[in-house]
């Protein structure tokens, strides 16, 4: 099996999946219990809290544990905007965001909210003088991603949030950057980040939200103390301890993990090199290595993806979040109308191989000629 849908989830490495499997048969008192056992597997998930906020270079209290980057992510719109609405009813975000931010806004737009989206350009970028442009006096909140979920483009975070700060100091500013915490560094400027575990070779179901000291969130949810208050409900500690020892390894061999990912995206870029009719989705040159956008000229990308799943090789046209939505435009769309029909999303992680490139690439090549011929007219 080649595995190119890293961007929808990981596999768990083996040291995570130990430090999971210890947490579930050992390690599995309620962190909130006041017995010596409650105690040591809150000290454990302190550790892990600890290891998150080292990759972030943040505080550790400052870091507090979700379900997930959705999770977080609405957490950070909604509550930001709710806790601020008294000095503004203005937010900022853009088009291609991921679906639990863009929802987000809609929702805040029911609610009486006014939102501006911002246009990109062809690779998904907001210049920071547009962005400035946009922030009014009664801007209260930003939201802009890092790194693009589906197309891979790679924003200058520390621009972006100068640029709002330049023009509204008091102006919240959020950034997902669930697609690269652990693989880019993350200039946090930020006054709230995402990030998630299943991205990086931890279990699904468990997520950060960096909220930086002093910036005014509401929580979402009611019942319990834990997270300091802000999140209740017991902790999926297991996940929790596994997210922790994942992101201090990913933090660890960043540098050496994106030479291993870029390898791969190289190799399968120069041997598709020849085949005609195909388009690179995003920017091809500075985008992240962890993700390949391509459409095929002539061809659905879900009929392409098929094809490659009966070879073995398992890919993408999307987001996983958005891909049951069928009323939902697609990012490629809306960066160059008319390609999103035909795209596919290759994502790799540091497991993946030239080898399992070069395969891949061979199988497409042989593939999309036979595709084009019996398309319909």
């Amino acid at each position: 099996m080649i595995y190119f849908d890293n961007a929808s989830t990981t596999q768990l490495t083996e040291p995570v999946l130990e430090a999971v499997y210890k947490a579930l048969r050992e390690d599995y008192a309620n962190p909130s219990s006041l017995h010596s056992e409650g105690f040591r597997t809150e000290k454990l998930m302190n550790r892990a809290r600890r290891q998150i906020a080292a990759a972030l270079k943040v505080n550790a209290d400052e870091i507090y544990f979700t379900s997930g980057g959705t999770e977080a992510n609405n957490t950070a719109v909604l509550g930001a905007a709710r806790a601020a609405r008294r000095r503004g009813m203005h937010l900022i975000t853009d088009e291609i965001e991921h679906p639990s931010v863009t929802d987000s806004f809609k929702q805040l737009e029911e609610e009486g909210f006014e939102v501006t989206y911002l246009k990109t350009d062809e690779m998904g970028y907001i210049s920071p003088e547009a962005l400035k442009e946009a922030v009014r006096e009664d801007t209260v909140l930003v939201s802009l991603m890092h790194v693009n979920n589906e197309v891979g483009t790679v924003r200058d975070i520390a621009a972006l949030c100068a640029a709002v700060k330049a023009a509204n100091p008091s102006c919240l500013f959020h950034t997902d950057c669930v697609q690269s915490f652990g693989k880019h560094p993350i200039p946090v400027c930020a006054d709230a980040v995402t990030v998630s575990g299943h991205k990086i070779h931890a279990p699904k179901g468990v997520g950060a939200l960096y909220i930086k000291k002093g910036s005014n969130i509401k929580s979402l949810h009611f019942g319990g103390g834990q997270e300091k208050g802000f999140r209740p409900g017991t902790e999926n500690t297991a996940s929790i301890i596994g997210f922790g020892l994942a992101a201090e390894l990913a933090a660890k061999d960043m540098a050496v993990n994106r030479d291993r990912v870029k390898a791969v995206k190289d190799t399968l870029l120069r041997a598709l090199d020849g085949l005609d009719g195909v388009y690179v989705n995003g920017d091809r040159e500075n985008g992240s290595p962890y993700i390949l956008n391509l459409s095929f000229e002539g061809i659905k990308g879900e009929v392409l993806l098929h094809a490659l799943e009966n070879e073995g090789i398992y890919i993408a046209t999307g987001s996983a979040c958005s891909s049951r939505i069928k009323k939902k435009k697609k990012i490629v769309d809306l960066l160059i109308d008319g390609r999103g029909e035909n795209n596919i999303r290759l994502s790799f992680s540091e497991l993946n191989t030239p080898e399992e490139a070069e395969r891949t690439a061979d199988v497409i090549k042989k593939t999309v000629p036979v595709l084009r011929r019996f398309r319909p007219r």
